[in-house]
């Protein structure tokens, strides 16, 4: 979508991108300073595979405090990204014919992981109506002496749901005292506007040995091309990790660690401001886009995105992507390309100008004739 978007703009169509899955922010400042000054005093070299010392100590206690756990700099590794806190620990947990529970709609590359490992993907459907948390009661009938590995996030990618805490409590108690593990995908965990934060699974009796968290800096600190992210893990599954990280990246950029250090210990008020300027988009326009004639937005919790209901439309989800695109000058995606229960919603990131998203919304509302 990103290059057809791009195709029509270089042939001078004006389109308004609402398909980037980035923050539209600048990287803090401070933090771009520390990145000039790690390249200035030779953080130019190799470090170790696991993550500078100082940026794995830094992230244990900040992870301590904002999950209210205790971990310590030995249960952290340091990645280029986020998606090796994927690839990596499903590549060390899972075996061909291991079932993997995970949320469908989702971040596509869960499913094509557990595929690529051939192990068995067992979609659970996020419900509308329960702010797209799991249906639990299929999640229950999912559960078997096969499941190796439950990936759960929140705030959640595409639909901007959050998982309430009821239902993470109730996770919790029915795989507490099974054979698996969580991979708790929280990227967006700063990113929320409810009263109370996200509540990590791992911060629940027993299930610390049991959950990977993965974290990072591309959404919070708006560091998508500085590529550093890491893992929160058992510290027996550690040296899989490592092995598998220096087989394949050796270790991550040390400059990018020196100014990821740098956005933990410095000022916050960056993302303070990000999150309310998102906030402020994400209501105007999701109210633009419930005055728009058969589509429905239920307000999200959490992340950039809005994730309509169009199925009052009769348009499936891509030709109606695709004319956004084409007739509107809209970009944005189909929601059956994050699997097959995001068939009949369109997913808009509002990481775009205020001006622009009610702009986009006119325009999807003029369009709006077609299936009104």
């Amino acid at each position: 979508m990103l290059a057809r978007a791009r195709a029509l703009a270089a042939s001078g169509r004006n389109i308004i991108h609402l398909e980037i899955g980035e923050p539209d922010f600048p990287t803090p400042a401070h933090v771009v300073e520390a990145g000039k000054t790690a390249l200035d005093e030779g953080w130019t070299h190799y470090g170790p595979t696991q993550g500078l010392t100082e940026l794995r100590e830094t992230i244990a206690a900040y992870i301590n405090r904002t999950r209210s756990i205790k971990i310590g700099a030995q249960h952290v590794c340091v990645v280029p990204g986020g998606k090796p806190v994927i690839f990596f620990p499903m590549m060390a947990l899972l075996e061909p014919g291991d079932e993997v529970i995970y949320p469908n709609p989702g971040f596509p590359i869960y499913e094509s992981m557990i595929r690529f490992l051939d192990a068995i993907p067992v979609p659970i459907p996020l419900i509308e109506e329960r702010s797209f948390s799991f249906d639990l009661d299929i999640f229950r009938r999912k559960l078997s002496d096969r499941t190796k590995l439950i990936i759960l996030n929140s705030p959640q990618n595409p639909t901007g749901g959050m998982i309430p805490a009821d239902d993470l409590r109730e996770i919790a108690a029915l795989v507490c005292d099974r054979d698996l593990m969580i991979l708790s995908d929280e990227i967006y965990s700063r990113i929320y506007y409810t009263a109370d934060s996200p509540l990590s699974i791992a911060s629940l009796p027993g299930m610390l040995e049991k959950t990977i968290i993965l974290d990072g800096f591309s959404k919070t600190y708006a560091m998508t091309g500085w590529r550093i992210g890491y893992g929160v893990m058992p510290e027996w599954i550690v040296p899989q990790i490592n092995l598998l990280m220096v087989n394949s990246n050796s270790c991550t950029a040390s400059f990018t660690q020196r100014a990821a250090i740098s956005a933990l210990t410095g000022p916050q008020e960056p993302v303070v401001q990000m999150v309310a300027e998102f906030q402020k988009r994400r209501d105007a326009f999701c109210r633009a886009l419930n005055d728009i004639p058969k589509f429905h937005c239920a307000l999200p919790e959490g992340a950039f995105y809005a994730f309509a209901n169009v199925k009052a439309t009769g348009w499936r989800s891509k030709d109606l992507a695709d004319t956004l695109l084409e007739e509107a000058g809209v970009a944005c995606l189909d929601g059956a390309a994050f699997g097959e229960f995001g068939e009949g919603y369109i997913r808009f990131s509002y990481a775009n100008s205020l001006d622009n998203l009610v702009e986009a919304a006119s325009r999807i509302k003029q369009l709006s004739r077609r299936w009104a």
